[in-house]
């Protein structure tokens, strides 16, 4: 006999970035009523935060305090102790956390320490990078869950190197491929944001930079802006939505001379982005999300990091991992002059993220974790095996 749908609020998703509000989005449309939304607090400004909210049709979330601006152990411990509170005050039936924030770890530990089922969103990335405090994250967030959602087939197999549990691991692909389908603005919109901003398609650069090992450093930052003003100096329009954490390291290092010929502009929207990053002759990202974002949308990015938990992009040809400085430039370079073969190729190109059904899957499998059923979507083929 099939069992009722799930209780309203009985999943908690529990998030603090905004990349994760992106990645997790369909997955709480697919839960619908059943959602929980708790947001730590771990990037949260009213503004940006709350656009994201609206722009992915989301409800307002428990958010949690003194979180912000704290140093990782703080906000992992801060985080921690107020969702034990708020699950022992009222149990879901199941937590889901997705990646490798703090947020990620915080939530997974609040779970099993009340020996509530866990569900891990993306599992099985890993970079083999013990310098970045993301891998950490991930691997013991993979190593308490109850089911691991991996994106691919690789992830899977980083799992079963560790000797996790078969019957834990299951392939769903990723959600990114349906967020980007669903948000990614229409033609005539592209066209209007694209004059906005002076642009043509295909003619410029959509760069963005925001994580420690790029903007702790002069060295390092001075690095990935000077290799973008080259790239201005060329001839080729370069334009950089900048993060706040930038901006201020910019400042910091008196690094402005470097953006004298770069488009400079305040963050955007999730689907500005996809708009802008959709006629980009080339994107420069140090995000994880975009790494994933350009394989659906079929164009080639630089990824200015020392290593990637996301080789698939790499490997299907839509991305290059690089180095600031020389090598940056020279890549920057010879993927521009063959622009027009190179996004021809990509367009051709299907991404490695699955079918853009991820997130029916994960809610299915979710809520066999949790007991009840969801009931699947309407015309919505059920082809997990």
């Amino acid at each position: 006999m099939c069992l009722p749908p799930l209780p309203p609020a009985s999943v908690a998703v529990v998030l603090g970035t905004r990349p994760e509000l992106v990645k997790l989005a369909p997955l709480i449309h697919e839960l619908g009523a059943a959602t929980r939304l708790v947001h730590t607090g771990q990037h949260w400004d009213e503004a940006l935060s709350g656009r994201f909210l609206r722009d992915l049709d989301l409800p307002r979330p428990e958010l949690l305090t003194g979180v912000g601006g704290r140093p990782r152990a703080g906000q992992i411990a801060q985080s921690l102790g107020q969702l034990d509170a708020a699950f022992a005050e009222d149990r879901p039936a199941a937590v889901v956390v997705q990646g490798d924030t703090n947020a990620t770890l915080a939530g997974a530990l609040a779970a099993n320490s009340r020996e509530i089922p866990l569900v891990h969103v993306e599992a099985g990335l890993r970079s083999f990078d013990r310098a970045m405090p993301e891998e950490h994250n991930r691997v013991m967030v993979d190593h308490v869950s109850d089911l691991l959602c991996a994106a691919t087939a690789a992830n899977a197999a980083n799992l079963r190197a560790e000797s996790l549990d078969e019957e834990r691991i299951t392939v769903t692909g990723n959600t990114v491929v349906e967020v980007v389908r669903r948000r990614l603005p229409d033609r005539a919109a592209r066209a209007a944001l694209l004059a906005a901003h002076g642009l043509e398609p295909d003619g410029y650069v959509l760069a963005t930079v925001h994580r420690p090992e790029n903007t702790d450093s002069a060295e390092a930052l001075g690095a990935v802006l000077a290799g973008l003003d080259r790239i201005a100096r060329a001839g080729t329009p370069v334009l950089f939505p900048m993060h706040p954490r930038t901006a201020a390291a910019v400042d910091r290092f008196a690094l402005d001379g470097l953006l004298e010929r770069i488009a400079v502009t305040e963050p955007v929207g999730y689907a500005e982005f996809l708009g802008l990053a959709r006629h980009a002759a080339l994107l420069v990202s140090d995000s994880g999300g975009v790494q994933e974002e350009c394989t659906v949308l079929g164009r080639p990015l630089l990824v200015v990091r020392r290593s990637t938990e996301r080789p698939e992009a790499v490997d299907a040809g839509f991305a290059a991992l690089v180095r600031p400085g020389e090598e940056f430039g020279e890549l920057a370079r010879a993927w521009l002059a063959d622009s027009p073969e190179r996004l021809a190729r990509l367009a051709a190109t299907p991404s490695p993220y699955g079918d853009g059904l991820a997130s029916a899957r994960i809610a299915r499998l979710t809520a066999r974790l949790a007991g009840q059923p969801v009931a699947a979507a309407a015309g919505r083929p059920d082809r997990h095996s």
